[in-house]
């Protein structure tokens, strides 16, 4: 009995996802109440207890009959002059607390309705989704870019360790002995480097400022 639904519900908080839980109790003897709603022609069946899940909406001042002297069509449904095409995901959402689009929906469209209705998760879900989707759209995948330095073998360890922030280390090469200082021979090296370049979408590159430093010999 209780015990089953308690653990229910705290199960549905669990959940990952865009998902509303409600918590507010409909509001007494509503429950069993349903309201028809004929949004631009399309005739809509639900109940009070959905239409009041987002007590601040139009939807939920609608059907409490606050303030608002909405006109009835001869079925006894509340006309809404709104597009139907995305007022079926606003309904659905308040039912049960997640946005479902068909791919072909304009999200546009759904945050426009949403902010009509005044349905504030949904329209911060919507924000979210089409925030994320300009920021894929104008990611620009980045570009290589490699320089190759002439060192000693004494020098490699400090030019490794000093090198700035963003180069990374690829390659050496050993080029063999071409000085000679006295009895020793010094090994030269080609060290590889290389850096990701992030080109922002307006076609700058941002080439950092600072660069590699070779000590000359």
């Amino acid at each position: 009995g209780v015990r089953m639904r308690m653990e229910g519900r705290e199960e549905m908080q669990g959940a990952v996802g865009l998902r509303c839980t409600w918590d507010i109790p409909p509001p007494a003897g509503t429950q069993a109440k349903w309201v028809r709603l004929n949004v631009g022609g399309t005739v809509f069946l639900t109940t009070r207890q959905t239409l009041c899940r987002e007590q601040k909406s139009f939807l939920c001042r609608l059907c409490q009959g606050e303030e608002l002297q909405s006109d009835r069509d001869e079925t006894g449904a509340y006309l809404i002059d709104r597009d139907p095409t995305y007022f079926g995901p606003i309904l659905n959402f308040l039912r049960h607390g997640k946005l479902v689009l068909d791919k072909d929906m304009a999200e546009e469209g759904i945050l426009e309705e949403a902010e009509f209705y005044n349905i504030g998760p949904l329209i911060r879900i919507i924000k979210d989704r089409m925030e994320e989707k300009d920021y894929t759209v104008t990611q620009v995948p980045p570009k290589h870019v490699y320089r190759v330095l002439q060192c000693q073998e004494e020098e490699l360890t400090q030019m490794v360790s000093t090198m700035s922030d963003g180069w990374r280390f690829e390659q050496l090469v050993n080029i063999g002995s071409s000085y000679n200082y006295g009895n020793e021979d010094q090994t030269e090296f080609l060290c590889v480097v290389s850096k990701e370049l992030y080109n922002s979408p307006n076609g700058l590159s941002s080439e950092p400022s600072h660069k590699v430093k070779v000590r000359s010999a």
